[in-house]
């Protein structure tokens, strides 16, 4: 579609165009004809123009209920996101070995600006829940990845978001840049975040750095479990072996120089009822 503006004033039609895609979301999965064009800000008519064509591409399909939702087309140009693509392909096999010996909820996420977005997730029907999904963001400094990647930021970026403001998400999540600043030196330091109940009370995250070809951080992962009855020491070297087993797949030189084939025990609080080895040779 031609950015150039449609009409004498008002957005371009891409503007129009990524304001119709934006109404959806979550809680707004599915939306009526009405309900996207009072969302956009846009006129009945050129909502039902507009959608019509996104509808004719595939980038949004109509249920049998009239709604519309997301479509396959545009998930697909999504998936080839580079960021998200390697990533997610190398990640998988070291994921899935976290999530089987935790049957907890076991997620990668990037930043974006300065937010947290999540490009995998496994979770396990009776795992603790979680507020998050793939596509889904949440601020940096309120959870484990967030932090993990805030913490390797470059310094402009720390700066800016301890700048504020910083939003709560529970009582816990912390909200003072001061207190913010010691966490991300503690996590730099430890190469581990461990954050209780700050998107859920219910839950503990343990979140580890993965690190690419040139060794800086490209990707954080974690773990959720529930905060009641979980220690977070017999996680930690689980997170760590998954997420260095990730870096050495990412090609990463500091990953590539540790040993491999580090069996490391699983936490039993998580569900884990063996040994596994949570490390694999690039």
């Amino acid at each position: 579609m031609s950015p150039q503006r449609d009409g004498q004033s008002g957005p371009s039609v891409t503007g129009r165009v990524l304001g119709i895609l934006s109404a959806f979301g979550p809680g707004a999965e599915a939306l009526s004809l009405s309900g996207i064009a009072r969302a956009a800000g846009l006129p009945l008519s050129t909502a039902h123009r507009l959608v019509g064509e996104l509808a004719a591409w595939g980038a949004l399909e109509r249920g049998e209920d009239g709604r519309y939702r997301i479509g396959l087309r545009l998930w697909e140009v999504g998936a080839l996101a580079p960021r998200s693509l390697g990533l997610r392909e190398r990640a998988m096999p070291y994921l899935e070995d976290l999530y089987e010996a935790t049957r907890q909820n076991v997620q990668l996420a990037v930043r974006d600006g300065h937010e947290v977005v999540y490009v995998e997730r496994l979770a396990h029907p009776e795992a603790v829940r979680v507020f998050t999904r793939v596509g889904g963001r949440m601020p940096l400094h309120a959870t484990g990845v967030g932090q993990v990647l805030l913490a390797f930021a470059h310094v402009s970026v720390q700066e800016e978001v301890l700048a504020g403001p910083l939003s709560a998400l529970t009582p816990r999540t912390v909200t003072d840049p001061h207190a913010l600043r010691r966490t991300l030196a503690a996590v730099r330091r430890e190469g581990v975040a461990v954050c209780d109940g700050l998107v859920d009370l219910l839950s503990l995250s343990v979140a580890a750095p993965v690190r690419g070809e040139d060794d800086r951080v490209v990707a954080a992962m974690s773990v959720v479990v529930p905060s009641a009855g979980s220690d977070p020491r017999t996680i930690v070297p689980a997170v760590r072996a998954t997420a260095r087993g990730i870096s050495r797949a990412l090609g990463s030189p500091s990953a590539r120089r540790r040993p491999s084939g580090v069996v490391t025990p699983l936490p039993s609080a998580a569900g884990a009822d063996a040994p596994r080895t949570a490390e694999r040779g690039a």
